[in-house]
């Protein structure tokens, strides 16, 4: 046997003798789900708790980005599962379903935030208790700060309360949630409308200000109508019907709009007796600003909704429309053909408008042609020290967006209170479907949450969907595909042919020994979720 001894090789040189040209590297890039969050969330990582069965870890982690997960679990019309990449493999991971279970777990078990820290001698004031004010206080009294919130409503809760029905949002969910926020040491104080913000800041000693005034005002439209046609506006109709009350609607409703409030309001009339609900809108399906969802549940609950029809003229109970048409650039105009349709109440739901009057004396504050407050990147006005988000400020009107406000306002204003400029964060590359080797995943079918029948639902504001249990929670968190990040699947363990990769212990990954490593590239070759790079050696 030819004990002659090996010559030494070089750094990065395999056996073989060539030179290494690229190495493998770890990356953790930025997940589909997480990017498509306007709440800014760490899905992924709250997710990978859940599966695990970290289930209070997994709510720390989802709050400390968004203190209504309860609420958000049931209302968000979840952009995050739209980006899912496991859609294009099955069907989305139901995100939002194990946010409502952790949301709900965390309401049962009693969970509270941790108390914040050493107060910062800081004051800030928040005008508006709705779901962009809600979050705004609470990032801010987590850092320190002290906060009051001034809410002209008689209830905290802003449009949640006033705009979302309770078949989609139960009352008892709602003041949970603001509950735990106000145990922080926010100060709520409600049915206190602000007229005079500059004399309310100096007098108050606040030294900052949030105004997130949501949209309550509605949009109107001259409809020639006489005495015997009862005309409403759907904003004022589901705040009286979230206060208690019933109002007489008579038989037949006409609901004119097409957004996610002309859905909720016709939804609510079925609900208090009307036989027949219809939507007008002028537009397409395909135009219409209601999500689609919102849309389908109308229709199944009994909702008849006409599309190219513009209301003309209101003699109740009788109704006149006037069919539209598209013309080439995809602009309804009228066709000069007219139905005559029975409606003993219409009920206006063109759109809001915030209510920033108020805000039209503090100097420096500028305003948009549509009437939205203009603010700069970190979210102040023109006006040092006042900041604006939410529904005042151009943005999509949803929960989930102003409560990412909230935050991103939180985070500026205390770096301004400090003096400092707070500094952009650039974000991660991503991955997409195709990027992924998906031989580690199997099919997995998506768990549905249970929903009243259609027949059931009008009889009562009974919620209609129900949560996932801890066992489908659990199996839904598990779908993920854990896009861009490590799952320790042990593939690239398992698949080095020289031993260059190192486990370090659950939780912890893997590293990579590169005085083995050929820069063969078999590991990012297999690796699932593409949580490895070759790069180009130095």
């Amino acid at each position: 046997m030819d004990m002659t001894p090996l010559p030494d090789l070089a750094h990065g040189q395999s056996r073989a003798g060539p030179v290494r040209s690229r190495r493998p590297v770890y990356v953790d890039l930025l997940p589909p789900c997480n990017a498509g969050c306007p709440a800014g969330e760490n899905i992924q990582a709250w997710l990978a708790h859940a599966e695990a069965g970290r289930h209070e870890q997994a709510w720390r982690q989802l709050t400390a980005d968004n203190p209504l997960p309860a609420i958000h679990g049931r209302v968000c019309y979840h952009p995050c599962e739209g980006a899912c990449n496991r859609a294009s493999l099955d069907s989305a991971v139901s995100i939002h379903g194990v946010e409502r279970f952790l949301g709900d777990l965390a309401l049962d078990r009693e969970w509270l935030f941790d108390p914040p820290p050493r107060p910062s001698g800081k004051r800030v004031l928040i005008i508006g208790a709705g779901p962009s004010g809600l979050s705004a206080a609470y990032h801010l009294a987590r850092l320190g700060h002290q906060v009051e919130i001034r809410d002209a409503g008689e209830e905290p809760g802003g449009m949640m309360r006033y705009g979302i029905p309770a078949y989609r949002l139960p009352r008892d969910i709602l003041d949970c949630e603001i509950g735990r926020i106000a145990a922080l040491g926010v100060r709520i104080t409600c049915g206190h409308r602000v007229e005079d913000l500059v004399a309310e800041r100096r007098e108050g000693g606040f030294d900052a200000v949030f105004v997130a005034v949501g949209a309550h005002l509605s949009k109107h439209v001259d409809i020639p109508a006489r005495d015997a046609g009862r005309i409403l506006d759907a904003v004022s109709f589901l705040r009286t019907v979230a206060s208690g009350e019933r109002p007489v609607i008579g038989r037949r409703v006409a609901v004119y709009g097409g957004g996610n409030t002309a859905m909720d309001a016709a939804r609510t009339a079925r609900r208090l007796g009307a036989a027949d609900a219809l939507i007008i809108y002028r537009r397409t399906r395909a135009q219409m600003p209601a999500h689609e969802e919102e849309a389908d549940e109308a229709e199944r609950e009994g909702v008849t909704i006409n599309w190219l029809r513009t209301i003309t003229a209101f003699d109740g109970p009788q109704l006149t429309v006037e069919a539209m048409e598209l013309d080439p650039s995809g602009f309804p105009r009228p066709t000069g053909r007219f139905e005559t349709l029975a409606a003993d109440t219409v009920i206006l739901a063109l759109g809001q408008n915030a209510d920033t009057a108020f805000l039209r004396q503090v100097p420096g504050v500028e305003f948009s042609k549509d009437g939205t407050v203009q603010v700069s990147p970190g979210m102040m006005t023109g006006c040092p020290g006042v900041f604006a988000g939410g529904d005042m400020v151009p943005a999509e009107r949803t929960v989930t967006v102003g409560v990412g406000h909230g935050k991103k306002a939180a985070r500026n204003i205390d770096a301004w209170l400090r003096g400092e400029a707070l500094a952009g964060q650039a974000k991660h590359a991503g991955v997409t479907f195709d990027e992924l080797n998906l031989w580690y995943f199997g099919d997995a079918a998506r768990r549905a949450q249970r929903e009243l029948p259609p027949e059931e639902r009008t009889a009562d504001f009974d919620e209609v969907v129900a949560g996932l249990s801890e066992r489908e929670a659990v199996y839904e968190a598990g779908r993920c595909l854990s896009c861009d990040n490590c799952c320790e699947c042990d593939g690239c363990l398992g698949a080095c042919p020289e031993d260059a990769v190192i486990k370090l212990g659950p939780g912890h990954r893997y590293e990579f020994d590169y005085d083995k490593c050929t820069g063969c590239g078999t590991c990012y070759e297999q690796c699932p979720v593409h949580s490895i790079e070759m790069v180009a050696e130095d």
